[in-house]
Parts: structure tokens; C-alpha cells; sequence
């Protein structure tokens, strides 16, 4: 797909008024170092399609099992990810909420502590600031990081889907879409009148939780595979937490869809949280999703935030050409 122009985004200030549905940019007064983006959170209760941690696997395959080998965690000389010019976040980041449906008050403190993790680097190790290094390796064209500063801006509630529960990935440029766990884009001009990123997240624990829940929940194509405790008590959020940095992750380095991604086609990149889906820890891969910690309760973590532990899918690290996170037990 190609990007109708290519701002410089660390230039860049975004908002969104969604009282009325309309999104505005404010001028002058402010300084324009900072990148807005969205973050649409959505409590679905209607019929969802959902992808699977390993799509390309087909159910009951033998492809699951994993062999003794501990150094797995996703390494291939055949991933070739490349970088194709485009703007990546390397301004401060404000992520902006919009809660579409119900949400509970202790489901939205767990998410916000997150993001707040991301930007907190006295947190106890292995952390989720720890995690963002590795997002940090990349860089634009001119040699600049990604951004290490990240925080939430103003929340927007939509207690009651002012836009109903069945919407199209195109209707999500004003409206929102209920189709995958979870992808992240940006807004067109021609429609908005601007260009904004933006994520989408769903919250799974009712609908394919097997699947978009994992691994506090198991698909039950995957036979003798074991759910873990979530760290949170929630295991719909619990596992969107993972999803959500899935999502920050590839925005931040692939905002408009021509930074950082491998294969041939944009319109289907393979970014770098992509390919480490289900990878946790030291020696994932297949159906082992690695080396992780648990709490004295028993619950399954591998990273900590201020106050609060988080399981997070690790990402690809371009410089040693494979899956890394804080965990890593060579670290």
C-alpha cells in the first residue's frame, strides 16, 4: 500500500474529539515535539473472528511438539527485515484511550499502569522499560531512536457503542472494528482530513479467549497444552496487555505502514512483534511459549511495571536477528 505523503512525525501533534465523532488537530501555542496516537480499547459482547498464535499451523498438527533445543525464540536467517524509509516515533509518545463499552475501574488501572510502564526505568528488572529497549534499537533515516517516553493523555469513555459492535476495518478512521485481537493503522486524509496512527485492541475474555487470550487461556486446537495464571486476576485484560504492547510496539516502528517490516508487500508486513507471536521467554517457539516467572500465588509473569507484574510477547530485535525481551536468561 502506498502512504498518500510522509509527514515527519516527530513533528508532529495529534488529537481526537470523539464526542461528536470528528477528529481536529490543534495550531500554534504548544510545542510539536510529541507524537498522539489512539488506543481504542473495545468490550465486545457480538461475534468476533479471531486469529490464532501460530496462523500457519494447521490444528492437531505434529508441528506443534518442540524439540530439546532451548535457542529457539523465533531466530531465522531467512527473516529479512528491512527498513524502507518511512517515519518512525521518535518523539515523546501520548497515547490517548478511547474506551468503547463497559469498562470496570480496576480494568483500566491495569492497562494505564502499563503504558506507564513502558517509561519507568527504575522498575524492578526484568521490566517492561526493559522490554521497550528493544523497540528502541530502531531508527529513521536520519540515525534517530525510538522514542523512550511514553505516557496516556486524555481518556474518552463510550460506555454504550455510539457505533454499534459489528464495524469494518475502514469504519475505524471515525468509528472502530471488532474483526482481529487487536491491529493498529493510521487515518487518511481523503477521510479525516489528516493522517493519525492508531490501534485497535479487543478484549477476549469472553469471545475466543483460547486464542486471543493466550496463554491464560489455550486454543483447543492445541492438545495436552496447559493455561497459566494471569498476574492481574483478569485474564481477558491480562492478555491484552500483551496484545496492546504488540500493537505500540509496531506502531512506533512502522507508523504508516513503510518503516520496519519484512516481506515483500505492505499491505500485509510481517513487523516486529509479528514475528515473535507466543514467545515469552528464553527458548520459545511452536507451542512452547518459553522460560517464564511466576509469583508466589502461582501466577505466570516475565515482566514487572511500577507496581503491577505484566506477561508480554517479546519482539524482534534486528540487530541479532532474533526474538528478545528482558527475561532472557543471557541476558
Amino acid at each position: 500500500m502506498n502512504t498518500p505523503f510522509r509527514p515527519t512525525l516527530a513533528s508532529s501533534r495529534f488529537s481526537l474529539s470523539y464526542n461528536d465523532a470528528s477528529a481536529t488537530t490543534p495550531h500554534g501555542g504548544a510545542s510539536s515535539r510529541a507524537l498522539f496516537f489512539i488506543l481504542i480499547l473495545f468490550f465486545f459482547s457480538g461475534p468476533v473472528v479471531c486469529w490464532r498464535p501460530w496462523p500457519n499451523i494447521q490444528p492437531n498438527s505434529t508441528d506443534f511438539l518442540f524439540g530439546g533445543s532451548k535457542k529457539y525464540e523465533g531466530s531465522s536467517e531467512f527473516v529479512k527485515l528491512k527498513y524502507h524509509m518511512g517515519p518512525v516515533l521518535t518523539a515523546n509518545i501520548t497515547v490517548y484511550p478511547i474506551w468503547y463499552g463497559k469498562w470496570q475501574s480496576s480494568q483500566k488501572r491495569i492497562i494505564r499502569e502499563f503504558i506507564g510502564s513502558i517509561s519507568a526505568p527504575d522498575t524492578k528488572p526484568p521490566s517492561v522499560a526493559g522490554w521497550w529497549k528493544t523497540v528502541r534499537l530502531y531508527t529513521d533515516q536520519t540515525g534517530a531512536n525510538i522514542s523512550g517516553t511514553v505516557h496516556i493523555g486524555e481518556e474518552k469513555n463510550d460506555r454504550f457503542y455510539s457505533h454499534g459492535k459489528s464495524l469494518t476495518r475502514l469504519s475505524v478512521q471515525s468509528d472502530f472494528c471488532n474483526n482481529v485481537c487487536g491491529f493498529h493503522y493510521f487515518t487518511f486524509p481523503s477521510i479525516v482530513g489528516y493522517t493519525l496512527p492508531y490501534a485497535w485492541v479487543g478484549n477476549s475474555a469472553k469471545l475466543c479467549p483460547g486464542v486471543c487470550a493466550y496463554p491464560f487461556a489455550v486454543p483447543n486446537y492445541i492438545p495436552g497444552l496447559k493455561a497459566v495464571k494471569s498476574p492481574n486476576g483478569d485474564v481477558g485484560v491480562d492478555a491484552m496487555i500483551s496484545v496492546i504492547a504488540h500493537e505500540i510496539a509496531e506502531l512506533a516502528t512502522n507508523p504508516l505502514v513503510n518503516a520496519w517490516y519484512a516481506g515483500q508487500d505492505p499491505v500485509f508486513p510481517v513487523e516486529i512483534a509479528d514475528l515473535c507471536e507466543g514467545i515469552y521467554g528464553t527458548g520459545g517457539g511452536g507451542s512452547y511459549a518459553g522460560q517464564m516467572l511466576n509469583d508466589k500465588d502461582g501466577a505466570t509473569y516475565n515482566m514487572n511495571g511500577i507496581r503491577r507484574r505484566f506477561l508480554v510477547q517479546w519482539v524482534w530485535n534486528h540487530l541479532v536477528n532474533y526474538c528478545t525481551g528482558p527475561n532472557a536468561l543471557d541476558q
